[in-house]
Order: structure tokens, then C-alpha cells, then sequence
């Protein structure tokens, strides 16, 4: 049965796909080689300024009036200039376990359109347009990494709801599953659906989780699984299938778009965020430290608050690190400041570095690639420069 009759089936059961662009699709490669790679994309515009607060920048403070940061706003110090927005406070242990770091003041070469699906698109991609173009092939970064390896093999899965990530299709063999739908099945349709798929036991495997997973079995009292639960669900399988063969994982976390009441808006998917990270880290056991958490997005948000208590589509952002393979307990990049005569068009985080280079260098340092391979291949028209030493 191929994707399009497997959709149509599942809709003819009484499956409601979500249409959302935000769902969340996961997706697996299987590699060899023996570190792992998992990769988050941050749908919707994390602020970077609020996840993770520059305090000691004597502008920070007039510029965000409600949205307060620093220890005085219950964040967490970092360095004495950066400090943790609290609900990640959760993550300190792995800060003072040099197992998470951060990246400031990047971002991908998309330059003020602002739009999240051209911008999610480029981060995907990999590509060098500051218009939003993509490279000559429509592939994404990750794929064209594992055209560079020899051996790579794909890992069956099951997949429902939007269509694959960018950031893993191309020529090389890669699969996807997805949980994030809303999978609306009598008893009796999914009696059904085990029946088909009696004979397979990856797709009775996947299919069974992602019925779990729609139900909220793991939420108490029988609730429809809520974002934290969801977020758990997710980096879980994904630990699950790390331990296994695979040693790529990509999946998104949505929820960023902050532009009213940001504090709630934030607050909810920077709990899912630290959830995500704990669970990969509990789940891999000792494979955590053989693994890179990169975790990014599509552009920054304003440094300025508009009368919303929310901020808008900005450009410059930050990378959250994670895992036991990182050389961690750092906030890495070059401060631009936050002065008017220091922002982006008088309104953004000015950009200093570039998404792409840390993933470069991740990749280099986990696989051990060639640096002008992956310049040319995976990340063309990137100039890498100094190694920043993300890894141990």
C-alpha cells in the first residue's frame, strides 16, 4: 500500500489528518556509524531573547518592560550576562554537566520577508538565498549529509498526517513516521486497521503507537494528550528507535509564534522543549553521550515588546545544544549588543553567525566529514571558519 492509498484508507476509516502546517511528522536514518544526531526544528520563532536572556546587556531591560528576564524574572544565571528563562530551569543540571549549550545572535541568510514557511523552508533546506530560495535540488541539508556516507540505510516507519519534513528528503534513503494526527477511530475501525497490517509487524508496531499516541493513552484520566505529553511521546520513540539502528532523528516542536501574551505563549513550548531534551537524554541512557541535540528556528523575534505583550517576526535568534556528546557550559557566538545603532534595521537581533555553521561543525565532529565537503555538499556557499569546539 503506498502513502497516497494508505492516507485515503485512513481517512475512510474516519482518520482527520491534521491540515495544520505546524503538526509535527518525525523522521528517521539509520547510518554507520556509531554517534547520533537528532535535530529539532522550533516551528513558529522562538525569541531567542527570552529563552535565553542577555541581562547583563544594559539595554535588555527598556526593552522588554513585561517581559521581564534576568534572576529578578526567576531565569537562571548562566554566565553572569546570560541567564536561562525559568522554565528551563529544569535543564541547569545538564548547563553545570557541560551536556547543554547555547548559540547566540544567529540565524539562516533569510532576510526580512518574515515568512515562517520560507523561512522553515531555508532553514530545512540549507540553502544560501536571502530571498527564501532554495537550493537547485529542493532538497534538505540532512539528506545530502548522508549522500556523502557510503553504507546509509532506511528504517521502515509509518507515516500520517503532513508530508515529510524538508529537512530529510532528497536522494538518500531516509523514512518518516508520524504520530500528530488526530486519528478519529471507532473500535471497529481500529480493529480494522490492526487487521491490515496483522502481517507486518513494523507497520502494526507504528500503527499502534500512533493510535496511542492520538488517544493520549499516556494522559491521565483518558485526556486527549496534551503538548507536554505529546513532546514526551515523541522524543521518546525517537530515543527508542536512536538505541536501535537509526542515528538521525529530526522532529519539530511548534507553538513559537509569540506575537500576543508571549510569557504564556513561550512558557507552554519551552516546557516542551526541556521535556524533549530530558526524555532523549533518560531514554538513550548511555547512548546520550554519544549524541548532539541541535535544536533551531526559523528567524528571531523583535527586541522591542509591541502592545500586545508579545513581539513580532524578527531576524537574529539562538541555537539550543544539548547531549553528552557536547563540550557543553557555554553560550556560544559574538554579541552584537542591543544599542538602537547595534540592531538589524533599528528592530532585530543583529545576526552575527550562522545557523548552518554550528550544524557544520556538529556534523564534522560527530562523523567525522570532510569540513570542504560538507561547505560544498550539504551547506554550499557557507565558509565554516573557526571551529567554535561544540564537541568534547
Amino acid at each position: 500500500m503506498n502513502r497516497r492509498k494508505l492516507l485515503k484508507t485512513s481517512l475512510f476509516l474516519g482518520c482527520s489528518a491534521a491540515a495544520n502546517p505546524l503538526v509535527t511528522p518525525m523522521t528517521f536514518a539509520a547510518a554507520p556509524w556509531d554517534n547520533r544526531l537528532v535535530v529539532i526544528v522550533l516551528r513558529g520563532a522562538m525569541d531567542g531573547l527570552d529563552a535565553v536572556q542577555p541581562y547583563g546587556d544594559k539595554n535588555y531591560a527598556g526593552l522588554r518592560k513585561t517581559l521581564k528576564g534576568g534572576e529578578a524574572g526567576g531565569a537562571s544565571d548562566l554566565d553572569g550576562f546570560f541567564a536561562l528563562h525559568p522554565k528551563l530551569n529544569g535543564l541547569m543540571p545538564l548547563w553545570k554537566s557541560g551536556e547543554l549549550a547555547f548559540a547566540h545572535a544567529v540565524s539562516t541568510p533569510y532576510r526580512d520577508k518574515r515568512s515562517h514557511f520560507d523561512g522553515q523552508d531555508l532553514l530545512e533546506n540549507g540553502g544560501s538565498s536571502a530571498d527564501g530560495g532554495l537550493t537547485p535540488g529542493k532538497d534538505g541539508w540532512l539528506n545530502r549529509m548522508l549522500s556523502l556516507v557510503p553504507g546509509t540505510t532506511s528504517e521502515t516507519a509509518l507515516a500520517v498526517g503532513r508530508e515529510n519534513p524538508l529537512i530529510l528528503q532528497g536522494d538518500a534513503p531516509a523514512a518518516s513516521w508520524s504520530p500528530d494526527a488526530d486519528l478519529d477511530l471507532s473500535p471497529q475501525a481500529e480493529l480494522l486497521l490492526n487487521a491490515i497490517y496483522k502481517n507486518d509487524p513494523l507497520f502494526a508496531e507504528a500503527s499502534e503507537m500512533a493510535v496511542s499516541l492520538s488517544e493520549g493513552r499516556d494522559a491521565p484520566d483518558g485526556m486527549k494528550a496534551n503538548q507536554a505529553v505529546r513532546a514526551k511521546a515523541l522524543a521518546g520513540f525517537a530515543a527508542e528507535r536512536l538505541n536501535m539502528d537509526s542515528r538521525i532523528a529530526a522532529f519539530s516542536i511548534g507553538g513559537w509564534d509569540s506575537h500576543i501574551r508571549q510569557a504564556s505563549v513561550i512558557g507552554k513550548a519551552l516546557g516542551e522543549l526541556e521535556t524533549a531534551i530530558l526524555t532523549l537524554k533518560q531514554g538513550l541512557g548511555a547512548n546520550w553521550q554519544k549524541t548532539a541535540v541541535l535544536c533551531m528556528t526559523e528567524f528571531g523575534r523583535t527586541v522591542r515588546e509591541n502592545g500586545n505583550r508579545g513581539t513580532d517576526h524578527g531576524t537574529g535568534g539562538a541555537m539550543v545544544l544539548a547531549g553528552g556528546a557536547l563540550k557543553g557550559g557555554k553560550v556560544h557566538g559574538q554579541w552584537p549588543g542591543l544599542a538602537s545603532a547595534d540592531l538589524y534595521r533599528d528592530r532585530d537581533l543583529m545576526p552575527t553567525n550562522d545557523v548552518r555553521r554550528f550544524a557544520g561543525w556538529a556534523m564534522r565532529d560527530l562523523f567525522g566529514l570532510e569540513k570542504a565537503e560538507l561547505e560544498r555538499t550539504v551547506f554550499p556557499g557557507v565558509e565554516f571558519g573557526n571551529d567554535p569546539k561544540l564537541l568534547a
